[in-house]
């Protein structure tokens, strides 16, 4: 007997199958417990797919230099206190807790491996779905990226003493405990930012300053995933308790180079008007508000930093928001006068 196949069966059977699906989901029957593991061939599906769109994805859309490991002690100490209760970190287990997930996060010690630059990048950036590893928090903060990316390369082959080298190994303790500790991890016991160029000085900042800036990263209006996960937790009391601490420390006096640029100083104090560039002073110079920072002292690099992550920062800023005027600045300064305009700024020019 043969079966003639025709449209109103193949639809008849596709809507009886799809009404069987639906039908099993609403019974309920289907173990979706964690403790339940996922079928042999589930998960080397679900990782298959996974692996191959991470490729793609990553192929198309991640620049080949994506790791950047001139900042990693800020990527360690987002590290130690986001991703190692999951991962692990070297000499320390991940939480037995989080392990209990399915699938459980990998060991990056060893799948960190199994990936390169670009696609680890791509992970951290976008997160994976329905693993638990979520995207990171500010996603025009490629800067913040790059540098977790080659903390992430380093694992495999980071001992525990460095790994406790760069994220202080006795504040690590004491942050759980005091938040002062915490902020000592990255920004030194000084407040100097222990020498690294993405991590900014803030000793002898405005307190008001600090302030203002701690609240605007918990409550995301200032973009970046490692102070947000630092600032989330902290009540109102507590960072003007860290802010007032920070403003206190001695200062980094500016260091006056030889020849003053002449044409940073000129946008310092006039800006540019046929670019709609304000003066830098106009905001910047002493005694003008404490919600501005500080910048003499400053490190120049970053500085610089900061001014090329706001030009490259994605969408249309609106100058008149708080949040969104220097990136709209920062996108009227000429390429070749950000370095000339941050040293000068950074010694302190006005």
């Amino acid at each position: 007997m043969t079966i003639r196949i025709t449209w109103g069966r193949a639809v008849a059977a596709f809507v009886t199958l799809a009404l069987a699906g639906l039908l099993f989901a609403w019974s309920g029957i289907f173990n979706i417990a964690a403790s339940s593991g996922h079928w042999p061939v589930t998960d080397w599906f679900l990782h298959w797919a996974m692996r191959n769109s991470v490729r793609t994805h990553a192929a198309f859309s991640v620049p080949k230099d994506a790791a950047d490991p001139t900042g990693m002690v800020s990527a360690a100490g987002h590290f130690d206190a986001s991703c190692a209760i999951c991962h692990g970190a070297p000499g320390r287990r991940p939480s037995p807790v989080m392990q209990a997930a399915t699938p459980p996060a990998p060991d990056l010690a060893v799948n960190a491996r199994e990936w390169s630059d670009r696609q680890i990048f791509w992970i951290l950036r976008h997160g994976v779905k329905y693993t638990g590893m979520p995207a990171w928090p500010a996603l025009d903060r490629t800067d913040e990226i790059g540098r977790m990316t080659a903390f992430v390369r380093a694992l495999p082959t980071m001992t525990q003493a460095r790994y406790e080298t760069l994220v202080g190994r006795a504040t690590m303790t004491a942050a759980r405990a005091d938040p002062i500790a915490a902020c000592v991890g990255c920004h030194g016991a000084d407040g100097r930012g222990r020498g690294q160029r993405d991590i900014p000085v803030i000793a002898g900042q405005n307190a008001a300053y600090l302030h203002a800036t701690l609240r605007a990263y918990a409550t995301g209006r200032r973009a970046s995933g490692v102070m947000a996960q630092a600032a989330a937790p902290l009540d109102d009391a507590t960072m003007r308790r860290l802010a007032d601490r920070f403003a206190a420390m001695p200062a980094s006096g500016p260091s006056r180079p030889a020849t003053p640029d002449a044409a940073a100083v000129r946008i310092i104090a006039d800006g540019l008007p046929d670019r709609q560039l304000p003066a830098c002073a106009s905001c910047h110079a002493p005694g003008r508000s404490p919600l501005y920072p500080k910048l003499a002292g400053q490190r120049a690099g970053y500085i610089a930093a900061r001014l090329r992550g706001w030009q490259a920062e994605e969408g249309t800023p609106d100058a008149r928001l708080p949040q969104d005027a220097m990136p709209a600045i920062a996108r009227r300064i000429p390429e070749d006068m950000i370095d000339p305009l941050a040293r000068t700024l950074a010694a302190g020019m006005r």
